[in-house]
């Protein structure tokens, strides 16, 4: 017996009813929200369109930013053809097989515009099969990516395409978005002031998601219920943050972590930890960040910054997650409020520039131990002074290559322990000069 017998008696109109965020796709490029920069009056599209040309273009940016629909639009009010693939799903004989079409329609007098979808999932050489057709007029090619263009699309390409950038939509097209939802339904959304922000949080940014989070409002609201924050939280599933820990999510947002420790703000820098730790990232791979930052930003200006760091890592490993994850925090915290110096970094880079272009210098002579009569004999350790027997413990001799003299990397800073470290290296080198030893 058939299992179609058993399944629920769905209404034709229900059956039939698309979804909300497909009804509600904009017809014009000037009904596009959240794009102004692009689809607005004195948008970068509308002014191509306004002058009749039409070039190569890469869409980049995030998920439900309206790149497909953008797309299709941009055909239509330029007079092209459209045709669309998805890097997913097609291979080279596909795109063949577009380029064909292309062609022929070419003959007849009109050009195609050929949405790619996914275009950085294509591997270099099906990127290159672009090239000709592109450079021809076969094609206008209009490429979409969530991921950076820089890394992931060939330079070729790049060069014949310009990048636009889509924006994440902001709280006011987001809200504007469920504002044409309730009118194109007729009834408001039933949540309350808080729960209708927390729904705008949630779709992060994503058009496509606000709309369908507000249809899983619409299907789970009784007649005449409202809900709060809490009654939004347990009838809609939470999105899982837009975070890919090999492409742009990840290296935005720890760049985002780092840069707020730097910036000596540790608020944003918990928000950032935490949201990291949210999207499934490794902990462990925050706390070798974290000891980065100890070392790069903090340095000598607090050098149990880096004790602290390596503890927190030691604590995550022996607890585990989520408990050890709070001794990370508390390494995040620390570092944020650290007094910052980038002073060693700084002169570690110095230093492996000048080793570089002295690498074939010798050391001084009086500094080269002499262990064979043949060394002393060349002056190998001759003239050298021991520290330990000069006043103050400090002979102030040039350890530098001759032909070097002597250099200075490491200039440390007026905060936190280099202070301190600053003093001293001012008191030796008084002391040099004294004795004038430089």
């Amino acid at each position: 017996m058939s299992e179609d017998l058993f399944a629920p008696k769905v209404p034709q109109e229900v059956a039939n009813r698309r979804p909300l965020a497909d009804r509600l796709r904009p017809k014009t490029l000037a009904e596009v929200s959240g794009q102004p920069h692009l689809t607005g009056p004195d948008g970068v599209l509308r002014r191509m369109i306004a002058s009749g040309s039409l070039g190569s273009m890469i869409f980049w940016g995030p998920p439900g930013t309206g790149k497909t629909t953008v797309a299709r639009l941009l055909s239509g009010e330029a007079g092209l053809a459209f045709e669309q693939i998805s890097a997913i799903f097609s291979g080279v004989a596909d795109l063949k097989k577009v380029f064909e079409t292309a062609r022929m329609r070419r003959l007849d007098g009109r050009q195609t515009l050929l949405f790619v979808d996914e275009i950085h999932r294509f591997n270099r050489a099906q990127q290159d099969s672009f090239l000709p057709v592109m450079e021809d007029g076969t094609i206008i090619l209009v490429g979409a990516t969530t991921e950076n263009p820089s890394f992931e699309l060939n330079a070729a390409l790049l060069s014949r395409a310009r990048v636009l950038t889509f924006r994440s939509h902001d709280e006011g097209s987001l809200s504007e978005l469920l504002k044409r939802a309730e009118e194109a339904e007729g009834r408001p959304l039933p949540l309350d002031d808080d729960a209708r922000l927390a729904l705008l949080r949630m779709a992060d940014g994503d058009g496509r998601a606000v709309l369908t989070l507000a249809e899983e409002v619409w299907r789970a609201a009784r007649p005449g219920e409202v809900f709060d924050t809490a009654g939004l939280g347990d009838v809609v599933q939470r999105r899982a943050p837009v975070y890919d820990k090999a492409q742009d999510g990840h290296y935005n947002l720890i760049s985002a972590l780092h840069k707020s420790v730097r910036g000596s703000d540790p608020d944003a820098a918990l928000y950032y930890l935490c949201r990291m730790f949210d999207a499934g990232e490794d902990p462990l791979y925050v706390g070798r960040r974290l000891v980065r930052m100890a070392v790069e930003d903090i340095g000598l200006a607090d050098p149990h910054a880096l004790v602290v760091c390596n503890a927190a890592k030691d604590a995550y490993e022996y607890l585990g997650s989520p408990e050890g994850e709070l001794a990370l925090a508390n390494a995040c915290i620390y570092l944020a409020t650290a007094p910052k110096s980038n002073a060693a970094y700084t002169a570690y880079k110095a230093a492996v520039r000048a080793a570089k272009e002295n690498g074939s210098l010798l050391p001084p002579k009086h500094i080269l131990n002499a262990p064979t009569k043949l060394m002393k004999q060349e002056g190998y350790n001759q003239g050298y002074r021991y520290d330990h027997d000069e006043p103050d413990a400090f002979s102030g001799q040039d350890y530098f290559p001759e032909k070097m003299g002597r250099q200075t990397f490491y200039e440390p800073v007026e905060r936190g322990f280099e202070r301190d470290i600053r003093k001293r290296l001012e008191w030796w080198a008084r002391l040099r000069r004294e004795r004038g030893e430089g």
